[in-house]
């Protein structure tokens, strides 16, 4: 099978399956594992959330208080170095973090953002980052726009043939 599809553990038991089958077999891994770490902290999350000004979020965190974090996935150094995309994320969260595998080099990355270190498995939050809080109006949007992503997504499961496909 195609490594951007689906990263498996070594008998093939526990596959990591990509949401856009356009990451690579160690983002997904990456992704999973923060996902789990959210969750077994109470937040509810989405990948690949289109936000407002057209960028799309690696994994957005909806904490139990309402508090929303976007989690930047990074891959390898090289992933970190060419995107400048991860700057437009900040005015749509309260948090925005970085999710790395253990041994990449995090003096690179900014001091200002989070940091969660994560593996197929889960992940740990390493460090907090500044919170800028989103004025009402942006966290209403982004409220909606998470609970309109979720609905269809959760239609899509339940009825592949519904007309969703994003």
């Amino acid at each position: 099978m195609d490594d951007r599809l689906t990263a498996t553990d070594l008998d093939g038991s526990d596959p990591v399956v990509a949401f856009d089958r356009r990451q690579s077999a160690m983002a997904a891994a990456l992704q999973r594992g923060v996902c789990r770490a959210l969750r077994a902290l109470g937040h509810a999350v989405l990948t690949e959330l289109a936000l407002g000004n057209g960028r799309r979020a690696d994994v957005v965190a909806l904490s139990p208080g309402g508090d929303i974090s976007i989690i930047e996935i990074k891959s390898s150094l090289i992933d970190f170095e060419t995107d400048d995309k991860w700057p437009e994320y900040r005015p749509y969260c309260d948090r925005l973090y970085f999710a790395v595998a253990p041994d990449f080099p995090c003096e690179r990355l900014p001091a200002e953002a989070g940091l969660i270190f994560a593996d197929r498995y889960g992940g740990e939050l390493v460090r907090e980052p500044a919170e800028e809080r989103l004025n009402a109006a942006r966290r209403k949007a982004m409220m909606l726009c998470f609970a309109h992503a979720a609905a269809l997504r959760l239609q899509r499961h339940r009825d592949p043939a519904c007309g969703y496909d994003a």
